[in-house]
């Protein structure tokens, strides 16, 4: 049986964070929103770098489902690969703090929680994904898609193409970076 405060406080963690942003996010504030004393997240959350994890495994999961959900609604792999690439930006654009989070390494490292468990299915599902389009070397055309899409999305969830671009043009960067992976996968050199 789930222990109801623990979820309650995550819950609120991660409202507070969709919200507010990064910094809004501390242990005082979790308290006031969910109306409890200062130390009751304590015996769950000894540190703000534990709350965070705990939020942070939220957001992993989602970004999950929504990666899995857009890669079911393709009918080909390829199509596969650029519905999770979409979702994966949509995502960073729809929840840019949250996404900020999940990769604060800095923030989560020693938090006390595995988020290795929760984002290393992820990554399997893109290898699972690519290797079904690109057979060969599945795992590091997987990491250079993965970072040639999360750059697109770092960037376009920060705001930074609106100064350049009216971010019309991000849907075909998305599709080119898919392409251009899969294409030097499949036939290196060219």
């Amino acid at each position: 049986m789930p222990d109801n405060l623990r979820t309650r406080l995550i819950g609120t963690g991660v409202q507070l964070l969709d919200r507010d942003g990064l910094d809004g996010l501390t242990i005082r504030a979790v308290t006031r929103e969910a109306g409890v004393s200062h130390g009751a997240p304590r015996r769950y959350f000894p540190t703000l770098n534990a709350l965070a994890a705990a939020v942070a495994e939220v957001g992993l999961v989602d970004l999950g489902g929504k990666m899995k959900e857009a890669s079911l609604q393709s009918d080909s792999p390829l199509g596969a690969l650029d519905a999770m690439a979409h979702a994966y930006v949509e995502f960073a654009v729809d929840r840019p703090a949250m996404f900020a989070l999940i990769f604060r390494h800095d923030m989560l490292e020693g938090s006390g929680e595995d988020l290795r468990d929760t984002s290393r299915p992820l990554f399997d599902a893109l290898i699972e994904s690519v290797g079904a389009v690109a057979p060969e070397n599945p795992q590091f055309t997987a990491l250079r898609l993965w970072t040639s899409v999360h750059g697109i999305a770092a960037l376009h969830s920060t705001r930074a193409f609106e100064p350049i671009n009216d971010t019309s043009a991000v849907p075909g960067l998305i599709r080119c970076a898919v392409r251009d992976v899969i294409a030097d996968a499949i036939e290196p050199g060219t």
